[in-house]
């Protein structure tokens, strides 16, 4: 057993932010008790029926104790890889440097790479098994609420987690935090370095990554009360709208003939109504696309960070 104990800076850094670990381990292991424990409760109480035979959450099941955890968890799960960069940035690297407590490690006969890659190694290891444990926990309640608003494929919760964007953020975070405490030796300006740059990244990456594929398109006739186009199930509405005899496409639909005048009908011929959406077999790829390029960015800072860090020790 003691070959498999982690030893040199592993270990010191193990030993180091124990705390950090207890904390995050306390974390995750709430979340697992909050959801688990309302999953149990919506499945102790059965359903009742509509009169049409569909079943419907009792009003004293543990369902919208569910929803309302699984919101929280979708909104909270954002929060993963800034917590990561902050501290990566700040308390294990640029603290380090701005006490001057690195150069003790560095007597210590271990070089500057081994030392780094100490800290990164336990960086890396904790924040992916919590995030690996909060997939599970996601995963056990979007089961019972995966087909309800907010909670489908393509929503920003369910995108982020089921699947491999979350992990892929987190790795981008460690790197990223590393290249900011590397560089900048204050913590607090280390840590909103590493905070903006991980911020940055998943905005950008969230305002384009549906233009990652391109969306199918489905048309129908558009005359007087014809029914609305509908997205089919589960998928995500990109554009709706009318098509005029010469090609145009033009938003809207038509105004009722007793309505108030607007310009819900555009001026021309309309021959067809369209509607562009991503089905729900487009939400895989898009994560694996935006996956590779977020591991691309991670491996880019990594490698620009341990060029710092062999520059300043050679």
């Amino acid at each position: 057993m003691s070959t498999l104990a982690p030893k040199g800076p592993t270990w010191v850094t193990l030993r180091q932010y124990r705390r950090t670990l207890w904390l995050a381990t306390g974390a995750v292991a709430l979340t697992l008790v909050v959801i688990g424990g309302a999953r149990l409760w919506d499945e102790l109480t059965p359903d009742t029926l509509l009169a049409d035979g569909t079943p419907f959450p009792a009003n004293d099941s543990g369902y919208s104790l569910l929803r309302g955890a699984m919101h929280s968890l979708s909104d909270a799960v954002f929060a993963v890889p800034f917590a990561v960069a902050l501290f990566v940035a700040g308390p294990m690297l640029a603290r380090e440097y701005e006490s001057g407590t690195y150069r003790l490690s560095l007597t210590q006969s271990v070089t500057p790479t081994a030392w780094l890659r100490g800290k990164l190694g336990f960086a890396t290891a904790t924040a992916l098994g919590a995030v690996v444990l909060l997939t599970g926990a996601y995963a056990l309640g979007w089961v019972r609420v995966g087909d309800s608003y907010g909670f489908l494929r393509h929503d920003a919760g369910p995108y982020l987690v089921l699947g491999t964007v979350l992990a892929a953020y987190t790795l981008l975070a460690v790197a990223v935090g590393a290249l900011a405490g590397l560089l900048i030796h204050r913590t607090l300006v280390a840590m909103s370095a590493a905070g903006l740059a991980t911020g940055t990244v998943m905005l950008a990456l969230a305002a384009v990554r549906w233009d990652f594929l391109t969306p199918v398109t489905i048309t129908g006739k558009a005359v007087e009360d014809a029914s609305t186009l509908m997205v089919p199930d589960g998928g995500r509405l990109v554009d709706q709208g009318l098509v005029l005899a010469d090609g145009r496409r033009e938003p809207g639909w038509f105004c009722a003939p007793d309505g108030p005048q607007g310009a819900c009908r555009p001026d021309g011929t309309v021959t067809a109504q369209y509607l562009d959406y991503h089905p729900v077999s487009h939400v895989l790829p898009t994560q694996l696309i935006e996956t590779g390029i977020v591991l691309t960015a991670a491996a880019l800072a990594l490698f620009a960070a341990f060029r710092v860090l062999r520059a300043r020790h050679p």
